[in-house]
């Protein structure tokens, strides 16, 4: 299943890697370029 996660924060990042650790694909969409970043070079953004 093809899933979309609007937010990458504490629930919105948890709850869409526990959909993809399920065998989903999830995509993330957030406005906050550096949350975005921080993801892309495999940090958690809220810590």
């Amino acid at each position: 299943m093809n899933l979309v996660v609007i937010g990458t924060g504490y629930v919105g990042l948890v709850t869409g890697v526990g959909f993809a650790s399920l065998g989903n694909t999830v995509s993330f969409v957030d406005l906050d370029e550096n949350k975005v970043s921080k993801l892309k070079d495999k940090q958690v953004p809220f810590l």
